[in-house]
């Protein structure tokens, strides 16, 4: 498959590498859900024509057509499904994947909880063993290393059990896009274990079972403060010597609410771009939103890609 560059605001980017290695990837089925909007019918059609995927498109056809024409985006080469509205649209696209074709779903104009209810339905969806949870993919100007956010999206207040799924589909992703063993702090607001802050304990759990292969694959250390996580002289001062202190590269947070205020603080403060997926289902999830960047759409769509092509072959990613 001949594939062409994307353009994107900045050059160089870490993004930029993640989207390029997707693009030598054998083409990858995606299921793209409602698209009736211009910025998610775009951004299917330009990873299309980047040689990310090959988009199965699903919707009310003559909404779609619509969008296509009022915006002068080609859209004959794509398969089309028409339905009659949203919720229809969710429940056709899980049924296309456990049929086996597609390897990713990509979120368009419905919102978020129509699609999740059709993947998460008891009988119907596309639950596994594992934990669904999010994990948000962010390039900091000032930071040397990709960091991965889990979960600011989907768990509110997770329990240890699902804590234990959401480091393992993190360190699944980390090592599917080909980043390697990563380095991954458990953030609390100390770096102590203490009863009065029960993040602590469970930090210190998870960290336990990682030493007993209950998570495997990663370098885990916590608690951590953010600070001594991500920051060397920080750690330094407060004498915390590990692999992971000062240099963590997945940031395991305890609830949703303080990683939703941390990934939103690094992306309006620290002018981050921010990708990210839902993981834990039987494909890997691309939720899309209309104030992403072109960067930001393609790099999630490329994460996707290779975690998608890592489960294909068996090999970097097991099944959950």
């Amino acid at each position: 498959m001949k594939v062409r560059a994307v353009a994107t605001e900045k050059s160089d980017s870490k993004y930029d590498r993640l989207i390029a290695q997707a693009q030598r990837v054998a083409g990858v089925n995606a299921v793209v859900v409602h698209p009736c909007d211009e910025p998610s019918l775009r951004g299917a059609i330009e990873a299309a024509n980047i040689g990310l995927i090959a988009p199965l498109l699903v919707g009310p056809a003559p909404k779609i057509n619509a969008v296509a024409r009022e915006h002068k985006l080609e859209i004959g080469k794509f398969d089309l499904v028409d339905v009659a509205h949203s919720d229809e649209a969710a429940a056709k696209a899980v049924e296309l994947i456990r049929a086996g074709r597609g390897e990713l779903l990509m979120k368009g104009s419905l919102h978020t909880d129509e699609l999740m209810r059709a993947v998460t339905a008891a009988s119907t969806g596309l639950r596994t063993a594992r934990r669904i949870s999010h994990v948000f993919i962010v390039d900091v100007p000032t930071y040397p290393e990709t960091l991965f956010i889990t979960d600011a999206a989907v768990n509110i207040f997770p329990d240890l059990d699902a804590k234990h799924d959401i480091v393992q589909n993190a360190i699944d992703l980390f090592a599917a896009v080909g980043l390697g063993t990563p380095r991954v702090a458990i953030l609390s607001a100390v770096e102590t274990v203490t009863a009065k802050i029960p993040s602590t304990i469970d930090a210190a759990a998870l960290c336990k079972m990682a030493d007993r292969g209950q998570i495997t694959g990663g370098i885990l250390d916590g608690p951590l403060a953010f600070d001594n996580a991500i920051d060397p002289a920080a750690a330094r001062i407060k004498g915390i010597h590990s692999p992971v202190a000062g240099r963590a590269q997945i940031l395991v947070v305890p609830d949703l609410e303080a990683g939703n205020m941390l990934a939103k603080n690094l992306i309006y403060l620290s002018k981050a771009d921010s990708a990210g997926l839902v993981l834990g289902a039987r494909v890997p999830i691309v939720l899309t939103s209309r104030a992403d960047s072109v960067r930001s759409r393609m790099a999630s769509c490329a994460a996707a890609v290779l975690y998608a092509a890592a489960r294909r072959s068996s090999v970097a990613v097991p099944a959950a």
